[in-house]
């Protein structure tokens, strides 16, 4: 197997190979070009994360400054947001569902490091893949750490240090994040309640 082939299959891999490399470079001449762009050029920027992630779906915004390896083992639903400064390492997939939104200076990491010093000096790395549901908030400045998946309709509180899977339907916060509680029917009703109460203000 080649190194992006152990890669992607989350067994120890050397890093830096010309393989790699190639994937390397074009991810970051992309984000730079990406990061480098105006709010009036959205449609630039739409076309530069075509072609940086694996798959991308509609109404897909990123506010620079956008950071990746790879970019290719990305994989983007529909209605995703990302706030300023979040980070993507993705020598394994990452796959993010529909209407998941990111605050500031969220991380996702996919990369590990042997614990053992004498094989960590070697330059050999490993990656475990991190999946995000549906509806999905993530609180600013969360770290999502390798092998994670969150589940659908999560709150993840900010500040929190994601270690384990995280199921549907609860509100997460900590270091490390743990379930607080669950989203119950009162939630829904007091916000819905709060919606219709903003369209009606801005029907006056």
């Amino acid at each position: 197997m080649t190194d992006k082939e152990l890669m992607i299959a989350g067994k120890l891999y050397m890093a830096g190979g010309k393989e790699l490399a190639k994937d390397f470079k074009k991810s970051k001449q992309l984000t730079r070009e990406y990061n480098l762009t105006t709010h009036d050029e959205l449609e630039k920027r739409t076309q530069i994360l075509k072609e940086l992630f694996g798959s991308v779906g509609e109404d897909v915004y990123i506010e620079p400054t956008f950071k990746c390896d790879y970019g290719c083992h990305i994989h983007i639903g529909n209605h995703f947001y990302a706030n300023y400064d979040c980070i993507i390492i993705d020598v394994c997939n990452v796959t993010i569902g529909d209407n998941v939104f990111l605050a500031p200076r969220v991380g996702i990491y996919t990369a590990g490091h042997p614990i053992d010093a004498t094989i960590r000096n070697q330059k050999l790395e490993y990656g475990k893949p991190i999946a995000i549901g549906d509806s999905v908030w993530i609180g600013g400045n969360t770290v999502i750490n390798p092998g994670v998946t969150i589940g659908s309709n999560v709150v993840i509180g900010s500040g929190s240090i994601v270690t384990k899977d995280i199921p549907d339907g609860v509100v997460a916060v900590g270091n490390p994040c743990r379930v607080l509680r669950k989203i119950s029917d009162e939630d829904t009703k007091y916000w819905q309640n709060l919606a219709n109460e903003y369209y009606q203000e801005i029907q006056k």
